[in-house]
């Protein structure tokens, strides 16, 4: 029996990575282009196979490779499994790390998702968020900021989140369930900052990281539009992970986006961030 699922790549925060698993392998991607197959061995997981996903059909049919070669059986068992199954999958990582607001203990920034609640216990316990890498994701400075030599916006963030959760910082494991009403951050960290530096910094990483917000279900209508337009200037990111995304509200953009990538595609070249694994390591 193949169960799949999706949940959220973290620490940091770089996306949803979808999965497909039986109880002697799994099958995970990022982005829906491309399959890592991993065999179960010994109670941990290692890579053995990548597929692109326009091949599973095929392979499915055939039980080889193009050259010829025999497919294990474990794989076989996965491509005829994804050669059909819709993407993304539902979202399963309900159990929840946050690191708190010191004020009031309500979650100030989501750390660390898992699927079982057995798993809670194999997680570091740093009340820590890290900000995903400039070398990743990264954002653009003001010219003040190029001529003050400051740390890109990544880093200051993350300085500017352990210091509002204090010299003691605490975390807690929380259980969210979909269909329960909640406060916690929509997009995963809190937006309500003191003053307009500090606004400025998290607006900026929050837009720059739409793409991948996007990946994420149950996001409130006016929080999706948001973010939807903010992804406009990533025309290539949005192609990549477009068919990740569970909805979508203005169409019409979503196209005009996605047509400036495939123009953008015919002059430019291919973005190197993009071949990264992106965190797959991490699961």
């Amino acid at each position: 029996m193949i169960t799949a699922y999706s949940q959220r790549l973290m620490p940091p925060y770089s996306g949803l990575v979808q999965i497909a698993e039986s109880d002697r392998a799994r099958a995970v991607t990022m982005d829906g282009r491309s399959w890592e197959f991993h065999f179960l061995q010994a109670a941990n997981f290692r890579r053995v196979a990548y597929i692109r996903h326009s091949e599973l059909a095929r392979i499915s049919e055939r039980g080889a490779t193009p050259e010829g070669h025999d497919i294990d059986e474990r794989i076989l068992e996965l491509t005829r499994f994804l050669a059909t199954a819709s993407l993304p999958f539902a979202a399963a990582d309900e159990y929840e790390y946050w690191l708190l607001d010191p004020q009031d203990e309500s979650p100030l920034a989501l750390i660390f998702s898992c699927t079982k609640a057995e798993q809670m216990s194999t997680f570091p316990v740093h009340p820590e968020w890290t900000a995903l890498p400039a070398a990743v994701m990264p954002i653009e400075s003001t010219e003040e900021e190029k001529s003050s030599n400051l740390a890109p916006v990544n880093y200051r963030l993350e300085r500017l989140v352990a210091e509002r959760a204090g010299s003691k910082p605490k975390a807690r494991w929380f259980r969210r369930r979909s269909s329960e009403p909640d406060t916690f951050p929509t997009l995963l960290l809190r937006e309500d900052w003191e003053n307009e530096d500090e606004r400025d910094l998290c607006e900026r990483y929050i837009t720059r990281q739409s793409t991948r917000l996007l990946m994420l279900h149950g996001l409130e209508q006016a929080d999706r539009l948001r973010m939807e337009q903010a992804s406009r200037p990533h025309a290539k990111e949005v192609a990549r992970f477009f068919s990740m995304y569970p909805e979508v509200v203005d169409n019409e953009l979503m196209s005009a986006i996605r047509v400036e990538a495939r123009i953008r595609g015919l002059t430019e070249e291919q973005d190197p961030l993009h071949n990264r694994r992106d965190g797959i390591l991490y699961i």
